[in-house]
Protein backbone atom coordinates (compact mmCIF):
# COMPACT_ATOMS: atom_id res chain seq x y z
CA UNK A 1 0.00 0.00 0.00
CA UNK A 2 2.70 2.62 0.80
CA UNK A 3 4.64 1.87 -2.80
CA UNK A 4 1.18 2.45 -4.53
CA UNK A 5 0.46 5.82 -2.32
CA UNK A 6 4.30 7.02 -3.38
CA UNK A 7 3.87 5.43 -6.98
CA UNK A 8 0.57 7.85 -6.84
CA UNK A 9 1.51 10.69 -5.26
CA UNK A 10 4.94 11.20 -7.55
CA UNK A 11 2.87 10.62 -10.78
CA UNK A 12 0.41 13.60 -9.37
CA UNK A 13 3.94 15.56 -8.50
CA UNK A 14 4.95 15.16 -12.43
CA UNK A 15 1.27 15.78 -13.52
CA UNK A 16 1.68 19.29 -11.95
CA UNK A 17 5.28 19.94 -12.22
CA UNK A 18 4.24 19.03 -16.17
CA UNK A 19 1.52 21.70 -16.11
CA UNK A 20 3.18 24.14 -15.28
CA UNK A 21 4.65 25.50 -18.16
CA UNK A 22 1.61 24.82 -20.13
CA UNK A 23 -0.17 27.25 -17.75
CA UNK A 24 2.63 29.68 -17.89
CA UNK A 25 2.54 29.88 -21.97
CA UNK A 26 -1.34 29.89 -21.53
CA UNK A 27 -1.23 33.05 -19.26
CA UNK A 28 1.56 35.05 -21.22
CA UNK A 29 0.10 34.59 -24.37
CA UNK A 30 -1.91 37.65 -25.25
CA UNK A 31 -5.61 37.74 -26.43
CA UNK A 32 -5.40 38.94 -30.48
CA UNK A 33 -8.72 40.45 -31.97
CA UNK A 34 -8.17 40.80 -35.79
CA UNK A 35 -9.62 44.01 -37.50
CA UNK A 36 -9.93 44.12 -41.44
CA UNK A 37 -10.32 47.47 -43.48
CA UNK A 38 -12.63 47.74 -46.26
CA UNK A 39 -9.77 47.12 -49.22
CA UNK A 40 -8.40 44.36 -47.22
CA UNK A 41 -7.72 40.98 -48.83
CA UNK A 42 -10.65 38.36 -49.17
CA UNK A 43 -8.29 36.41 -46.46
CA UNK A 44 -7.54 39.06 -44.13
CA UNK A 45 -11.97 39.79 -43.83
CA UNK A 46 -12.27 36.31 -43.41
CA UNK A 47 -10.28 36.24 -40.84
CA UNK A 48 -11.34 38.95 -38.86
CA UNK A 49 -13.47 39.56 -35.90
CA UNK A 50 -14.25 42.80 -37.02
CA UNK A 51 -14.12 44.02 -40.83
CA UNK A 52 -14.71 48.41 -41.14
CA UNK A 53 -16.72 49.29 -44.53
CA UNK A 54 -14.59 52.42 -45.27
CA UNK A 55 -16.99 55.14 -42.98
CA UNK A 56 -16.26 56.01 -39.54
CA UNK A 57 -13.71 52.61 -39.01
CA UNK A 58 -12.78 53.93 -35.67
CA UNK A 59 -15.84 52.73 -34.36
CA UNK A 60 -14.36 49.03 -35.25
CA UNK A 61 -11.13 49.61 -33.99
CA UNK A 62 -12.40 51.04 -30.88
CA UNK A 63 -14.79 48.30 -30.68
CA UNK A 64 -12.01 45.46 -30.70
CA UNK A 65 -9.88 47.39 -28.11
CA UNK A 66 -12.60 47.55 -25.79
CA UNK A 67 -13.14 43.83 -26.23
CA UNK A 68 -9.78 42.54 -24.88
CA UNK A 69 -9.74 41.68 -21.33
CA UNK A 70 -8.40 43.92 -18.71
CA UNK A 71 -5.43 41.86 -18.74
CA UNK A 72 -4.70 43.60 -22.13
CA UNK A 73 -3.93 41.93 -25.65
CA UNK A 74 -3.41 42.50 -29.20
CA UNK A 75 -5.86 44.57 -31.64
CA UNK A 76 -4.20 43.55 -35.28
CA UNK A 77 -4.94 46.13 -37.84
CA UNK A 78 -4.70 44.39 -41.45
CA UNK A 79 -3.13 45.74 -44.55
CA UNK A 80 -5.56 48.40 -45.87
CA UNK A 81 -6.88 52.18 -45.15
CA UNK A 82 -9.46 52.54 -42.39
CA UNK A 83 -11.11 56.07 -42.64
CA UNK A 84 -11.41 57.65 -39.30
CA UNK A 85 -13.31 60.43 -38.17
CA UNK A 86 -13.21 59.93 -34.61
CA UNK A 87 -11.02 59.09 -31.72
CA UNK A 88 -9.26 55.68 -30.87
CA UNK A 89 -8.58 55.40 -27.42
CA UNK A 90 -6.38 52.20 -26.23
CA UNK A 91 -7.51 50.91 -23.28
CA UNK A 92 -4.70 49.84 -20.43
CA UNK A 93 -1.71 47.37 -21.19
CA UNK A 94 -2.87 47.58 -24.83
CA UNK A 95 -1.05 46.87 -28.55
CA UNK A 96 -2.85 48.86 -31.11
CA UNK A 97 -0.67 46.70 -34.69
CA UNK A 98 -0.96 47.28 -38.12
CA UNK A 99 1.25 45.18 -40.74
CA UNK A 100 3.95 47.93 -41.33
CA UNK A 101 4.11 51.87 -42.14
CA UNK A 102 3.38 50.80 -46.08
CA UNK A 103 0.88 48.59 -45.40
CA UNK A 104 -2.00 49.96 -42.94
CA UNK A 105 -2.92 53.36 -43.21
CA UNK A 106 -5.41 54.86 -40.71
CA UNK A 107 -6.78 58.47 -42.21
CA UNK A 108 -8.28 60.99 -39.76
CA UNK A 109 -10.85 63.63 -40.29
CA UNK A 110 -12.97 65.33 -38.69
CA UNK A 111 -11.31 65.69 -35.37
CA UNK A 112 -9.44 62.10 -35.07
CA UNK A 113 -7.07 61.12 -33.55
CA UNK A 114 -5.33 58.53 -31.35
CA UNK A 115 -5.39 59.59 -27.82
CA UNK A 116 -2.76 57.36 -25.30
CA UNK A 117 -4.48 57.88 -22.24
CA UNK A 118 -3.80 54.63 -20.51
CA UNK A 119 -0.93 53.25 -19.19
CA UNK A 120 1.53 50.54 -20.68
CA UNK A 121 0.37 51.65 -24.14
CA UNK A 122 2.31 50.28 -27.39
CA UNK A 123 1.59 51.55 -30.84
CA UNK A 124 2.71 49.72 -33.55
CA UNK A 125 3.28 49.45 -37.22
CA UNK A 126 1.17 51.85 -39.66
CA UNK A 127 1.10 55.04 -41.37
CA UNK A 128 -1.48 57.70 -39.75
CA UNK A 129 -2.38 61.20 -41.55
CA UNK A 130 -4.25 63.87 -40.09
CA UNK A 131 -6.43 66.92 -41.46
CA UNK A 132 -8.88 69.00 -41.43
CA UNK A 133 -9.22 69.82 -37.73
CA UNK A 134 -11.20 72.08 -35.80
CA UNK A 135 -10.09 75.17 -33.42
CA UNK A 136 -11.16 73.29 -30.28
CA UNK A 137 -8.22 70.19 -30.62
CA UNK A 138 -5.82 72.35 -33.26
CA UNK A 139 -3.28 72.31 -30.09
CA UNK A 140 -3.05 68.35 -29.81
CA UNK A 141 -1.72 65.72 -32.01
CA UNK A 142 -2.79 63.77 -34.68
CA UNK A 143 -1.51 61.07 -32.14
CA UNK A 144 -1.61 62.39 -28.62
CA UNK A 145 0.26 60.92 -25.62
CA UNK A 146 -0.71 61.68 -22.12
CA UNK A 147 -0.30 58.60 -19.96
CA UNK A 148 3.30 57.36 -19.28
CA UNK A 149 4.92 53.80 -19.89
CA UNK A 150 3.78 54.18 -23.85
CA UNK A 151 5.92 52.44 -26.58
CA UNK A 152 5.62 53.75 -30.07
CA UNK A 153 7.09 51.96 -32.57
CA UNK A 154 7.53 51.65 -36.54
CA UNK A 155 4.98 54.94 -37.25
CA UNK A 156 5.01 56.94 -40.22
CA UNK A 157 2.88 60.54 -39.91
CA UNK A 158 1.81 63.45 -41.50
CA UNK A 159 -1.00 66.27 -40.82
CA UNK A 160 -2.12 69.44 -42.69
CA UNK A 161 -1.74 72.81 -40.54
CA UNK A 162 -5.10 73.19 -38.80
CA UNK A 163 -3.47 70.75 -35.42
CA UNK A 164 -0.06 71.44 -33.81
CA UNK A 165 2.06 68.49 -34.07
CA UNK A 166 1.80 64.21 -35.85
CA UNK A 167 2.98 63.21 -32.55
CA UNK A 168 2.58 64.79 -28.88
CA UNK A 169 3.58 63.75 -25.96
CA UNK A 170 1.57 66.02 -23.42
CA UNK A 171 1.15 66.68 -20.15
CA UNK A 172 -2.61 67.05 -19.49
CA UNK A 173 -3.51 67.23 -15.41
CA UNK A 174 -7.22 66.88 -16.16
CA UNK A 175 -6.63 63.82 -17.81
CA UNK A 176 -3.58 62.47 -15.97
CA UNK A 177 -1.84 64.05 -13.25
CA UNK A 178 0.89 61.76 -12.38
CA UNK A 179 4.27 62.54 -13.85
CA UNK A 180 4.34 61.69 -17.40
CA UNK A 181 7.44 59.47 -17.88
CA UNK A 182 8.98 56.30 -19.52
CA UNK A 183 7.56 57.15 -22.87
CA UNK A 184 9.93 55.41 -26.05
CA UNK A 185 9.97 56.23 -29.89
CA UNK A 186 11.49 53.83 -32.00
CA UNK A 187 11.49 53.90 -35.87
CA UNK A 188 9.12 56.77 -36.16
CA UNK A 189 8.53 59.35 -38.77
CA UNK A 190 7.02 62.61 -39.18
CA UNK A 191 7.51 63.81 -42.99
CA UNK A 192 5.86 66.50 -45.18
CA UNK A 193 3.59 67.84 -42.56
CA UNK A 194 2.19 71.59 -42.34
CA UNK A 195 3.06 71.53 -38.33
CA UNK A 196 5.64 70.32 -35.79
CA UNK A 197 6.48 66.70 -35.99
CA UNK A 198 7.62 66.00 -32.24
CA UNK A 199 6.72 68.37 -29.76
CA UNK A 200 6.61 67.78 -25.84
CA UNK A 201 4.37 70.16 -23.92
CA UNK A 202 2.40 70.59 -20.79
CA UNK A 203 -0.67 72.36 -19.43
CA UNK A 204 -1.68 73.07 -16.13
CA UNK A 205 1.08 74.90 -13.58
CA UNK A 206 2.11 71.99 -11.75
CA UNK A 207 3.98 69.05 -12.31
CA UNK A 208 5.09 70.08 -15.69
CA UNK A 209 8.19 67.80 -16.23
CA UNK A 210 8.72 64.88 -18.32
CA UNK A 211 11.01 62.42 -17.30
CA UNK A 212 12.85 59.43 -19.02
CA UNK A 213 12.01 59.87 -22.31
CA UNK A 214 13.50 57.88 -25.53
CA UNK A 215 13.82 58.56 -29.08
CA UNK A 216 15.79 55.79 -31.62
CA UNK A 217 16.09 55.91 -35.65
CA UNK A 218 13.57 58.45 -35.81
CA UNK A 219 13.21 61.57 -38.03
CA UNK A 220 11.28 64.96 -38.53
CA UNK A 221 11.78 65.96 -42.77
CA UNK A 222 10.28 68.68 -44.36
CA UNK A 223 7.55 69.67 -41.36
CA UNK A 224 6.06 73.28 -42.29
CA UNK A 225 6.38 72.69 -45.88
CA UNK A 226 3.51 72.09 -46.31
CA UNK A 227 1.50 74.49 -44.98
CA UNK A 228 2.33 76.57 -41.49
CA UNK A 229 0.39 75.50 -38.39
CA UNK A 230 3.17 78.64 -36.74
CA UNK A 231 5.62 80.41 -37.80
CA UNK A 232 7.87 78.01 -35.13
CA UNK A 233 7.39 74.94 -36.92
CA UNK A 234 10.70 72.29 -36.02
CA UNK A 235 11.01 68.89 -36.04
CA UNK A 236 11.67 67.99 -32.84
CA UNK A 237 10.74 70.28 -29.72
CA UNK A 238 11.54 68.61 -26.40
CA UNK A 239 10.83 71.67 -24.33
CA UNK A 240 8.23 73.49 -24.85
CA UNK A 241 5.95 74.75 -21.89
CA UNK A 242 7.24 71.71 -20.15
CA UNK A 243 10.60 70.86 -18.50
CA UNK A 244 12.03 67.53 -19.72
CA UNK A 245 14.71 65.11 -17.57
CA UNK A 246 16.28 62.17 -18.58
CA UNK A 247 16.14 62.40 -22.54
CA UNK A 248 17.86 60.09 -24.55
CA UNK A 249 17.56 60.85 -28.85
CA UNK A 250 19.39 58.42 -30.32
CA UNK A 251 20.36 57.88 -34.04
CA UNK A 252 17.81 60.81 -35.05
CA UNK A 253 17.29 63.15 -38.01
CA UNK A 254 16.12 66.79 -38.68
CA UNK A 255 16.01 68.04 -42.03
CA UNK A 256 14.51 70.30 -44.22
CA UNK A 257 11.74 71.77 -41.10
CA UNK A 258 11.35 75.23 -40.96
CA UNK A 259 12.91 76.45 -37.68
CA UNK A 260 15.05 74.57 -35.91
CA UNK A 261 15.76 70.83 -36.17
CA UNK A 262 16.01 69.74 -32.64
CA UNK A 263 14.65 72.30 -30.53
CA UNK A 264 14.40 73.46 -26.62
CA UNK A 265 12.57 76.54 -25.83
CA UNK A 266 14.80 78.84 -23.65
CA UNK A 267 12.69 79.18 -20.18
CA UNK A 268 11.71 75.47 -19.30
CA UNK A 269 14.64 73.01 -17.30
CA UNK A 270 16.71 70.84 -19.12
CA UNK A 271 18.16 68.31 -17.32
CA UNK A 272 20.51 64.87 -18.19
CA UNK A 273 19.39 65.17 -21.78
CA UNK A 274 22.10 63.29 -24.02
CA UNK A 275 21.80 63.57 -28.21
CA UNK A 276 24.09 61.05 -29.81
CA UNK A 277 24.43 60.01 -33.51
CA UNK A 278 21.66 62.51 -34.98
CA UNK A 279 21.93 64.60 -37.61
CA UNK A 280 20.23 67.67 -38.14
CA UNK A 281 20.17 69.34 -41.78
CA UNK A 282 19.13 72.10 -44.17
CA UNK A 283 16.82 73.18 -41.05
CA UNK A 284 15.39 76.97 -40.62
CA UNK A 285 13.55 77.24 -44.45
CA UNK A 286 11.86 80.41 -43.09
CA UNK A 287 13.15 83.40 -44.61
CA UNK A 288 15.86 85.64 -42.51
CA UNK A 289 13.96 88.49 -40.95
CA UNK A 290 14.33 91.57 -42.72
CA UNK A 291 14.86 93.82 -40.05
CA UNK A 292 17.13 94.05 -36.41
CA UNK A 293 15.86 91.87 -33.80
CA UNK A 294 13.36 93.20 -31.41
CA UNK A 295 11.75 91.09 -28.49
CA UNK A 296 8.23 93.14 -28.87
CA UNK A 297 8.44 92.33 -33.11
CA UNK A 298 7.80 88.62 -33.40
CA UNK A 299 8.55 89.05 -37.68
CA UNK A 300 12.42 89.69 -36.52
CA UNK A 301 12.70 86.86 -33.82
CA UNK A 302 14.49 83.76 -36.34
CA UNK A 303 16.46 80.64 -34.99
CA UNK A 304 17.51 78.67 -37.92
CA UNK A 305 19.31 76.46 -35.91
CA UNK A 306 20.63 72.91 -36.38
CA UNK A 307 20.33 72.23 -32.67
CA UNK A 308 18.76 74.83 -30.30
CA UNK A 309 19.48 74.19 -26.70
CA UNK A 310 20.11 77.32 -24.88
CA UNK A 311 20.53 77.39 -21.02
CA UNK A 312 20.18 73.83 -20.59
CA UNK A 313 21.78 70.88 -19.63
CA UNK A 314 22.32 69.23 -22.80
CA UNK A 315 25.09 66.90 -24.38
CA UNK A 316 25.79 66.15 -27.72
CA UNK A 317 27.90 63.21 -28.77
CA UNK A 318 28.83 62.25 -31.82
CA UNK A 319 26.30 64.84 -33.77
CA UNK A 320 26.77 67.01 -37.17
CA UNK A 321 25.34 69.78 -38.23
CA UNK A 322 25.10 70.67 -41.95
CA UNK A 323 23.69 73.51 -44.12
CA UNK A 324 21.70 74.89 -41.75
CA UNK A 325 20.72 78.44 -42.08
CA UNK A 326 21.56 80.32 -38.87
CA UNK A 327 23.62 78.24 -36.52
CA UNK A 328 24.86 74.74 -36.47
CA UNK A 329 25.11 74.33 -32.91
CA UNK A 330 23.34 76.85 -30.05
CA UNK A 331 24.51 75.82 -26.71
CA UNK A 332 24.56 77.94 -23.70
CA UNK A 333 24.87 77.94 -19.62
CA UNK A 334 25.56 73.87 -19.97
CA UNK A 335 26.11 72.59 -22.92
CA UNK A 336 28.78 69.77 -23.75
CA UNK A 337 29.21 68.76 -27.29
CA UNK A 338 32.05 65.72 -27.89
CA UNK A 339 33.31 64.71 -31.36
CA UNK A 340 30.73 67.06 -33.31
CA UNK A 341 30.76 68.38 -37.04
CA UNK A 342 29.32 71.67 -38.25
CA UNK A 343 29.43 71.51 -42.43
CA UNK A 344 28.20 74.66 -44.64
CA UNK A 345 25.56 76.62 -42.36
CA UNK A 346 23.82 79.74 -43.63
CA UNK A 347 24.60 78.40 -47.17
CA UNK A 348 22.84 80.06 -50.27
CA UNK A 349 22.26 82.62 -47.76
CA UNK A 350 23.99 85.80 -48.57
CA UNK A 351 22.49 88.98 -46.74
CA UNK A 352 23.43 89.03 -42.84
CA UNK A 353 22.80 92.96 -42.31
CA UNK A 354 20.69 91.30 -39.24
CA UNK A 355 22.04 87.82 -38.43
CA UNK A 356 25.68 87.15 -38.60
CA UNK A 357 25.58 83.03 -38.93
CA UNK A 358 28.23 80.94 -37.13
CA UNK A 359 28.28 77.24 -36.76
CA UNK A 360 28.52 76.88 -33.38
CA UNK A 361 27.00 80.01 -31.32
CA UNK A 362 26.97 80.54 -27.71
CA UNK A 363 25.82 83.81 -26.01
CA UNK A 364 25.20 84.37 -22.94
CA UNK A 365 27.43 81.36 -21.43
CA UNK A 366 27.62 82.60 -17.65
CA UNK A 367 25.44 81.07 -15.03
CA UNK A 368 26.91 77.73 -14.33
CA UNK A 369 30.51 76.30 -14.25
CA UNK A 370 31.52 75.06 -17.11
CA UNK A 371 28.99 77.00 -19.05
CA UNK A 372 30.35 75.33 -22.23
CA UNK A 373 32.33 72.44 -22.61
CA UNK A 374 33.45 71.92 -26.24
CA UNK A 375 36.29 68.92 -27.07
CA UNK A 376 37.01 67.39 -30.32
CA UNK A 377 34.69 69.39 -32.68
CA UNK A 378 34.99 70.85 -36.27
CA UNK A 379 32.99 73.59 -38.16
CA UNK A 380 33.81 73.05 -42.08
CA UNK A 381 32.96 75.58 -44.59
CA UNK A 382 30.93 78.08 -42.39
CA UNK A 383 29.63 80.90 -44.56
CA UNK A 384 29.58 82.79 -41.30
CA UNK A 385 31.46 82.28 -38.26
CA UNK A 386 32.83 78.89 -37.45
CA UNK A 387 32.57 79.60 -33.92
CA UNK A 388 31.33 82.29 -31.94
CA UNK A 389 31.05 82.69 -27.91
CA UNK A 390 30.23 85.97 -26.21
CA UNK A 391 29.53 87.36 -22.78
CA UNK A 392 30.99 84.13 -21.25
CA UNK A 393 32.74 82.53 -18.58
CA UNK A 394 34.06 79.19 -17.79
CA UNK A 395 34.53 77.88 -21.05
CA UNK A 396 36.20 74.72 -21.92
CA UNK A 397 37.10 74.26 -25.98
CA UNK A 398 39.56 71.63 -26.48
CA UNK A 399 40.96 70.49 -29.52
CA UNK A 400 39.00 72.04 -31.75
CA UNK A 401 39.04 72.35 -35.42
CA UNK A 402 38.16 75.19 -37.80
CA UNK A 403 38.09 74.98 -41.58
CA UNK A 404 37.54 77.48 -44.51
CA UNK A 405 34.97 79.83 -42.66
CA UNK A 406 33.99 82.48 -44.63
CA UNK A 407 33.67 84.94 -41.74
CA UNK A 408 32.31 87.83 -40.64
CA UNK A 409 34.31 91.24 -41.41
CA UNK A 410 37.23 89.10 -42.17
CA UNK A 411 37.12 86.95 -38.96
CA UNK A 412 36.53 83.24 -38.93
CA UNK A 413 35.59 83.19 -35.21
CA UNK A 414 34.71 85.51 -32.76
CA UNK A 415 35.52 84.85 -28.60
CA UNK A 416 34.71 87.68 -26.44
CA UNK A 417 32.97 89.89 -29.21
CA UNK A 418 30.34 92.95 -27.99
CA UNK A 419 31.52 93.66 -24.41
CA UNK A 420 35.25 91.14 -24.70
CA UNK A 421 34.04 89.38 -21.94
CA UNK A 422 35.78 86.34 -22.34
CA UNK A 423 36.45 84.87 -18.61
CA UNK A 424 38.22 82.06 -17.24
CA UNK A 425 38.04 80.63 -20.12
CA UNK A 426 40.08 77.58 -21.45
Amino acid sequence: MRDRRTTKLLIAVFLIVGLVPIVGALETTPTTIVVAAKDSSAADKSSAAYVCDGVNDHVEIQAALNALPSSGGVVLLTSGTYNCAGIIAPKAGSTLKGEGESETYLKFTHDGRINVDREYVTLDGFNIQGSGYSSGVKWLGVMTVRASHAKIHNITGTADASIQAVFLLIHDPTVYAPTLQDIEFTNCKAVDTGTYGFLHNAWGTTNKVIKDVRYENCAAINCGKFGVFNPWITGFDFAELNDIEGLRVKNCLAEGNLESGFHFEFDPKKVDCILENCVSRNNGQKPYPTKAYNPNDMSTHYFGCGYYAPNADVTFINCVAEGNSMNGFYTTNGGKLYNCVEKNTAIGRTNFAYRAPAGYYSVPCRSVNPSLVMENCTSIDSNGYGLQVDLANNVKIRNFHLKNPAGINGKGSSLGGTNGQFDNAR
